[in-house]
C-alpha cells in the first residue's frame, strides 16, 4: 500500500488555555503543534472505533439498547 504524502497547514486558533495546558500535559507532548495533532489523531481513532462497532452491530454481534451511530 503506497504510503499517504502528509499535507501540513498553518492555522490560527483561539482555545480554551486551561483545556490546551491539560491536553499537552496529558498527551505528554512537547510543543503545541505536537499536542493539537496528537488530540487530532485521538479524534480520528475515536471514529474509527465507533464505524468498527457500528459495523459489529450491523452483523448482529452486540445488542444494544440506543445505537451507538456518531456523526462525523
Amino acid at each position: 500500500m503506497a504510503k499517504k504524502r502528509r499535507v501540513m497547514r498553518r492555522k490560527n486558533m483561539l482555545l480554551d488555555q486551561r483545556k490546551f495546558d491539560l491536553a499537552k500535559a496529558t498527551l505528554c507532548a512537547d510543543t503545541g503543534s505536537a499536542a493539537v495533532d496528537a488530540a487530532l489523531d485521538l479524534v480520528v481513532f475515536r471514529a474509527e472505533v465507533f464505524h468498527g462497532l457500528d459495523q459489529v452491530v450491523a452483523a448482529g454481534g452486540l445488542a444494544t439498547i440506543e445505537p451507538i451511530r456518531r456523526t462525523g
